[in-house]
């Protein structure tokens, strides 16, 4: 007998490759996890009888020789599946796209690329072989692909993934259906959780991150908690998010974390309190843990384990080319374009930052027939600067809110260097 399996509570992408690996392999069984994740339950529900996956407990006293493992390579993630394989010594081949991950199934065959989603590998190797799919699970995949990707907007994304969803749509996947399945909040209850949690949160800034924190108390665990952080972090513009459940009747505390960034990898993060899951998304269980206690020690732990971000000073360009108060404007514009520049900053005698002299200003100096007229006549006084621990997030206000091209860095008046809008773009493309 011939298993296909994924990891414990099943996720849509775990789903959508279980969906196409069934094509590869034909012979192959289906087995279900015993926890199916919340997001991927209704889903799961709608279409049971079409995926009619056997349920782990099945597998007792079966006779298995091979085992197929998709969106994992984790022997601790598919423990349930060989808890009722006592004496398996069989094949085993994985199919997963988590490449930092270190494979603990002894002998496994590995087959991993580096892309968004895994359903992703697993469509696109059924679209070299020119298989054709049934619609009901093209919709499936490509619902896959669209959860793991975060609606392609996550940094993972690569041209494959898009490859995938486009032949999948090919395939008759449904995208009406798609757009249903991956609605975050479906119950009332998570929407009145949301904004319970909304009113809890706590700002913080830890070594130049800005993290929400928030604790909530309950008295029974509920489904779709994942889902109300999800969408808490959605609407919260925060580098990362930690909310903390204190499950009552349980006695364990729940921490789920969501990041923007690869610098706060959530699930580096969560590993010493048992946690684990991807670097953007990650959870957590303290078991016989519960209490304000617990949230004052997880900060404490957070604020060790945090790497510094990234500040003005590590983008800005300390060699600046400036202009000086005293100089005439028409001396300042010549300037401006013998080092094609659209403007610099102005420092007065005593080597203190004073304005910044654009072409701009220039222009009104001229039409005034004023070129002559010292620049500090004309310059702009009220500068934009910011100190050298400034963050990324508030380079960014400067540049939406005030619409400049450069950010002087500066300290007691005194000018560091600047950080112009091209700086802050490339930035953004190789973070």
């Amino acid at each position: 007998m011939k298993i296909l399996v994924g990891h414990s509570n099943m996720d849509l992408d775990c789903m959508g490759s279980m969906v196409l690996g069934r094509y590869l392999y034909p012979d192959g069984v289906c087995v279900k996890s015993r926890l199916i994740h919340p997001v991927a339950k209704s889903l799961y529900n709608l279409y049971k009888k079409h995926l009619n996956f056997i349920s782990s407990k099945e597998l007792q006293g079966s006779s298995v020789d091979e085992i197929i493992v998709f969106d994992t390579r984790t022997r601790g993630r598919i423990r349930e599946y060989l808890d009722f394989l006592p004496d398996f010594h069989g094949k085993i081949t994985v199919y997963d796209h988590h490449s930092n991950d270190s494979c603990d199934l002894e002998n496994a065959d590995v087959y991993s690329r580096d892309y968004g989603a895994n359903t992703t590998t697993l469509a696109l190797i059924l679209k070299e072989q020119k298989v054709q799919l049934e619609p009901v699970d093209a919709t499936i995949a490509l619902t896959g692909i669209f959860a793991d990707t975060g609606n392609f907007t996550h940094e993972n994304v690569c041209q494959e993934d898009f490859e995938a969803s486009t032949w999948l749509m090919e395939q008759g996947a449904s995208m009406k259906l798609v757009g249903q399945f991956l609605k975050p909040l479906k119950q009332e209850y998570q929407i009145t959780l949301f904004h319970q949690v909304l009113n809890r949160l706590v700002y913080k800034r830890i070594h130049g991150h800005t993290i929400i924190l928030s604790y909530f108390e309950m008295k029974d665990q509920v489904g779709g908690l994942a889902q109300i952080v999800e969408k808490v972090f959605d609407v919260e513009n925060a580098d990362a998010l930690f909310v903390l459940f204190g499950l009552q009747k349980a006695n364990k505390t729940l921490i789920i974390g969501r990041s923007q960034k690869e610098t706060v990898d959530v699930s580096s993060i969560l590993a010493p309190w048992g946690g684990g899951g991807h670097t953007r998304a990650a959870s957590a269980q303290l078991k016989g843990k519960i209490g304000q206690a617990v949230y004052e020690s997880f900060i404490h732990g957070l604020t060790k384990s945090l790497v510094p971000a990234v500040s003005a000073e590590d983008l800005m360009t300390p060699e600046v080319d400036v202009i000086q108060d005293s100089w005439s404007v028409l001396d300042a514009s010549i300037f401006l374009e013998k080092i094609g520049h659209t403007g610099a900053p102005v420092l007065n005698d005593k080597g203190d930052l004073c304005g910044f002299m654009t072409l701009r200003d220039i222009s009104k100096a001229r039409k005034s027939e004023q070129m002559k007229a010292p620049v500090r006549s004309y310059m702009t006084r009220k500068v934009h600067s910011c100190k050298r621990d400034a963050s990324i997030k508030e380079l960014e206000s400067f540049f939406l809110q005030f619409n400049v091209g450069h950010i002087p860095v500066a300290h007691e008046g005194r000018l560091l260097g600047i950080v112009t809008r091209t700086d802050y773009l490339n930035y953004l493309e190789r973070r």
